[in-house]
């Protein structure tokens, strides 16, 4: 009689199964670089071959890329600000899923960073393009009006704060000192409108 696991698998759709791995990657790569994520590891982790490995995602760059892609999926969902409430407090929920998800994915969201700064144009598009919609939302209004009007000078602020944010997270997840979760989260919360006035045009 088939066991449970096998029947399961049988169950599951090419693009099932690839989800299926994709998860078990993402998973993996947050205790370890994306170096240290080899197809021998995923393979031996989901119990199948490296041919039906090499099968879905053709080579390790490709694997890696896959990976990282379902990982910054995971970073921008898991961040979304709540539709309603005031602007700074849906910055305050925003900015404490972000650290949150950094402090879980340490590893693999730092092989992200270097992996954009190293020169591989894939992990560098996506990089930029979670960069751009973390960014972007600081823009958007609601019921409550909008956190930061939106001027070319405060886009380059705004961009500015974001590369501070992820610097100040990774910086503290790495050695956080006497500095609490709860103090990290006013300093980058309190950081953007500070920075917004204090390079607003004076009458």
């Amino acid at each position: 009689m088939p066991s449970v696991t096998a029947t399961t698998r049988t169950r599951l759709t090419p693009a099932e199964r690839r989800e299926q791995l994709l998860g078990l990657g993402v998973r993996l790569l947050a205790d370890r670089s994306l170096d240290e994520l080899s197809i021998d590891l995923l393979a031996e982790e989901a119990g199948i071959s490296r041919g039906l490995l090499y099968h879905y995602f053709g080579n390790k760059t490709a694997f890696h890329e896959a990976v990282v892609r379902h990982a910054a999926d995971d970073l921008i969902a898991q961040t979304a600000p709540p539709a309603g409430g005031e602007p700074l407090d849906r910055l305050l929920v925003s900015v404490a899923a972000y650290v949150d998800y950094v402090t879980a994915n340490f590893e693999g969201y730092v092989s992200l960073v270097r992996g954009a700064a190293g020169g591989n144009e894939t992990l560098r598009g996506i990089y930029e393009e979670v960069r751009e919609v973390l960014s972007e939302r600081i823009f958007l209004e609601d019921a409550q009006g909008e956190l930061v009007h939106d001027t070319p000078r405060n886009r380059l602020v705004v961009r500015g704060w974001a590369a501070m944010c992820e610097e100040l997270v990774i910086a503290w997840r790495t050695d956080p000192g006497e500095v609490s979760r709860d103090e990290l989260l006013g300093i980058i919360t309190g950081a953007l409108p500070a920075l917004v006035d204090a390079v607003a045009p004076r009458r």
